[in-house]
């Protein structure tokens, strides 16, 4: 995918998950998520390269002015879009496939101080409400939800809602697929 499309694609993905959204150029200049994930993938593509101080640079400077950190090393999938970005960390080995959504404050960290896969796996089509915490190298299922506030740190498998603190996974029922709406509210 070129970089003209794959910013149209964003565009398009911010206008479907945030009702807010105006318009492409309000969004590509306001949008601070936006803005982030764009770095990120011009921090991964010089951390893949082998440029590893370059791409921290780049992380850090994006880290200050959109207070969101991704580390350069993370895997991110198409179509995702973080909606309020402040106070969003995502760790080194974080794997994110597509069409996943992160709130504001959303800790994707680690548990432990090894060199070794420590962040958390995000499957296809997860939704992390605010300020959830995932820890560790665990695996949250595609279609999974995480409520906000709730802290993960055992797998959730596919089709789940996760809330609490230590979090408890349920069954998502098919009435529980709005978008846009936070886990928490089907609770």
């Amino acid at each position: 995918m070129n970089l003209i499309s794959m910013i149209r694609e964003d565009l398009a993905n911010a206008r479907e998950h945030d009702p807010a959204a105006r318009g492409d150029v309000e969004n590509a200049i306001v949008y601070s998520g936006l803005h982030a994930i764009w770095a990120h993938r011009a921090a991964h593509a010089l951390w893949k390269r082998g440029l590893k101080g370059p791409a921290r640079i780049l992380a850090q400077a994006t880290r200050f002015l959109t207070g969101v950190e991704i580390h350069p090393g993370a895997t991110i999938g198409r179509r995702f879009f973080i909606d309020h970005g402040m106070g969003i960390v995502i760790g080194e080995t974080a794997e994110i496939g597509d069409d996943v959504m992160l709130y504001h404050g959303v800790t994707l960290g680690g548990q432990v101080l090894t060199q070794t896969k420590r962040h958390p796996t995000i499957e296809d089509g997860v939704t992390i409400g605010a300020g959830a915490k995932v820890l560790g190298p665990i695996t949250i299922g595609a279609g999974s939800a995480v409520g906000a506030n709730a802290v993960v740190t055992k797998d959730v498998p596919a089709q789940h809602i996760a809330v609490g603190i230590p979090a408890k996974s349920r069954p998502r029922n098919p009435d529980e697929r709005v978008k846009l709406v936070d886990p928490d509210y089907y609770i």
